[in-house]
């Protein structure tokens, strides 16, 4: 048995099998031939041994011949156009068994070059991206040929707006690997109002490398750029100019109508409170003022207060009311105020005071109550022994009242301030309060009088 080789299909012993090349996707053959030299007949099975035996056949692969003859055996090649089937030199081997004699079985080889294919798959995501000045982009690129390659990214657009930066710029891959490089996408002016601007743009993936390389690629793989927008949404939106427009023509019309109505209401109101009173008639009966005991006082007849309505004096809530406490005020007197801070435990009820100094008249103009927790209970002002408000915690953070006309609290007498707590609120913290807390702060015209 002689087994041997060649492309004709003659061979010739003691030729190896011709070298061969194959592109993968496509189909290369060669031949060998193997000749019985014995003196019986004798079968022969061919097989393909090796990296290239997946794709590698014989045909046929086996034969019988009678002593002295031979027959030409065909291989072909068909490797898949996958990135597992690398490009450049595999060894091809074909064992030749004979059935009668195995100890006799050889093994031809040769050597397969695998040619060179390019093929890059690329996606970009998202296709539309939104921004003021930029928009990020991911570039997903996977080599599908058979040899390691650098890649390049190459933007395209009608102008020259956008700026385009890749990260990594020539990532390098081997066959069948994948990566993904990051777009950013950049607009070097803003829009500031109108409609939003769209820019399309596309992005070309392409292997990099000398020249030699460009010329190995593919000629028939058909590149399409991908393509992609990016919309620059303006700095200020249509509806925000509407709603600039509103609160211009709001200021405007309070600049021309209700801030000079509000301005003459309140001259006329302190107007009407400096404005001086008229000095009451001495008495009918012959009194002259600074006389007997309604001196200075301004009484009629009948201890009815001049000028007062009817049933006016002695209700204790009357403005003039603290004269009463000794002597008139000497001079105008000071400005002064008090705060009272309380703290009251739920469930519980506390009050606090303020005690006006020994020969001294309070005249109370203003008190501002705060209830800054959102407390909930009662919350009651008294001015000496008159009751001047109770009020539910629960209707007010910030309460506060004034009076044109002060209310005069006499000498040792007290400003008290009662708190119910039902319920402690919530302060700014976020936490409950174990208690309520409430401040009321009572200012006036301190003066000294005179006995």
């Amino acid at each position: 048995m002689t087994p041997s080789a060649a492309s004709s299909g003659t061979g010739a012993p003691g030729l190896d099998i011709p070298a061969v090349t194959v592109a993968p996707g496509g189909t290369a053959t060669t031949a060998l031939t193997v000749r019985n030299d014995s003196d019986i007949v004798e079968a022969y099975s061919l097989e393909v041994v090796g990296d290239c035996a997946p794709w590698t056949t014989a045909e046929p692969p086996r034969v019988s011949l009678y002593p002295g003859t031979s027959e030409t055996v065909t291989l072909r090649l068909e490797p898949p156009r996958s990135p597992e089937i690398r490009a450049g030199e595999m060894p091809l081997g074909v064992r030749v068994l004979p059935a009668e004699h195995p100890e006799s079985a050889r093994v031809l080889e040769t050597t397969v070059h695998v040619e060179a294919f390019h093929e890059l798959h690329a996606e970009l995501a998202p296709r539309r991206r939104r921004g003021w000045l930029r928009g990020r982009y991911r570039l997903a690129v996977r080599n599908q040929g058979n040899t390691p390659v650098e890649v390049g990214f190459t933007p395209g657009q009608a102008g020259e707006e956008l700026g385009f930066t890749f990260s990594p710029a020539r990532p390098k891959l081997e066959p069948g690997e994948s990566t993904e490089a990051g777009l950013r996408v950049r607009r070097g002016k803003p829009v500031w109002f109108g409609a939003p601007v769209v820019w399309p743009f596309t992005v070309d993936t392409a292997e990099t490398g000398d020249r030699e390389a460009e010329a190995r690629r593919d000629e028939s793989a058909v590149r399409t750029p991908l393509e992609a927008e990016f919309v620059q949404i303006p700095v200020f939106p249509k509806w925000l100019l509407a709603v600039l427009a509103v609160l211009l023509a709001l200021l405007l019309a309070w600049f021309a109508l209700v801030r000079p109505a509000v301005r003459s209401a309140a001259r006329e109101a302190a107007d009407e409170a400096v404005r001086p009173r008229p000095t009451p008639a001495a008495d009918q009966g012959g009194q002259t003022p600074g006389a007997g005991p309604a001196a200075g006082t301004g009484v009629a007849p009948g201890g009815q207060e001049a000028g007062a309505a009817p049933g006016a004096a002695g209700d204790g809530a009357s403005a003039e009311g603290g004269d009463a406490a000794g002597g008139g005020a000497a001079g105008g007197g000071r400005q002064s105020s008090s705060t009272i801070d309380l703290e009251t435990p739920g469930g519980q009820t506390k009050a606090g005071t303020y005690r006006v100094p020994a020969d001294s008249v309070f005249g109370v103009t203003d008190v501002v109550a705060a209830n800054f927790q959102g407390d909930e209970g009662l919350l009651t002002i008294t001015f000496g022994d008159r009751k001047i408000t109770t009020i539910a915690l629960e209707t007010f953070r910030n309460q506060d009242y004034h009076w044109v006309t002060p209310i005069k609290i006499p000498a040792n007498q007290t400003v008290t301030v009662e708190v119910t707590c039902a319920k402690p609120g919530t302060p700014a913290t976020g936490r409950q309060a174990r208690q309520c807390h409430e401040v009321v702060n009572v200012s006036g015209v301190l003066s000294r009088t005179t006995r």
